[in-house]
């Protein structure tokens, strides 16, 4: 992966606009992979789904409370990539209170596939989700890649180190 250009797709996502008014001020806007890493040197990290376990307990919310230390690192921005929809994603990091993670919603999966890293996960009622991974990536280029093992289709298990924050931390510091 390190070397790889990442795929050109684009993201619907949805964002606040205070003229729409009412209980709802959210409109679509599309955004596109190099809205997201062109100019930049992000940390991405990906995972099975917005509100379960690993995921809400330690990736998200360590990247979350790590971002002044892996920014202090030459890091410009940290993103977050789920293939679930915009309006899960919002709902998460409003849950998660999220203030210095982009929460990328990857509806279709159409990133993921491309990136290699959709899999099956139907074992647990998910459908396709991506594998757990990470990576530092700049200007749209893979720099350096993180992949939890035993890549597989309806694994049974949820590995989960390699792509922690602070495994990128040790990474960064070397």
């Amino acid at each position: 992966m390190i070397g790889k250009k990442l795929p050109e797709v684009v993201f619907k996502t949805r964002v606040r606009d205070e003229n729409i008014g009412g209980d709802n001020p959210f409109r679509w806007q599309d955004r596109s992979t190099a809205d997201f890493f062109a100019g930049r040197r992000v940390v991405l990290f990906s995972l099975p789904g917005a509100f379960t376990p690993t995921c809400s307990t330690y990736q998200l919310p360590d990247f979350e409370k790590l971002t002044p230390d892996i920014k202090a690192r030459g890091i410009d921005g940290i993103c977050c990539l789920s293939v679930n929809d915009a309006f899960v994603m919002n709902k998460w990091g409003l849950e998660q209170g999220v203030k210095n993670i982009e929460l990328i919603p990857d509806g279709s999966g159409e990133f993921t596939r491309k990136m290699g890293m959709l899999v099956d996960k139907d074992n647990l009622g998910f459908g396709m989700r991506s594998w757990r991974y990470a990576a530092i990536v700049n200007d749209g280029v893979v720099e350096a890649w993180f992949e939890e093992p035993g890549f597989e289709d309806n694994c049974l298990e949820d590995p989960y180190g390699e792509s922690s924050p602070q495994n990128i931390l040790k990474h960064l510091a070397a």
